[in-house]
């Protein structure tokens, strides 16, 4: 057995460990809409995110960055 190998079945038993303690890893349908609670947790969060703004590069990849901020020249 390669080191490669043992890493890989270590990895395994302690991913099978989680999976104990935590349940599966797929908790829902994906094609599931996101359901909105309207909570103290989702207030804070939509507040938070308001001082963000949303840009796109010219390759298409949106990124984030702070209003007070100014966005980092495209290469």
């Amino acid at each position: 057995m390669t080191s490669g190998d043992k890493f890989v079945n270590k990895f395994m038993h302690a991913t099978e460990k989680f999976q104990v303690l935590f349940g599966p890893a797929d908790q829902g349908d994906m094609d599931s809409p996101v359901v909105h609670r309207h909570d103290e947790f989702e207030d804070s969060s939509d507040e938070q995110l308001t001082h963000f703004d949303e840009h796109t590069d010219s390759s298409g990849h949106h990124y984030a960055v702070r209003k007070d901020e100014e966005p980092a020249e495209e290469h």
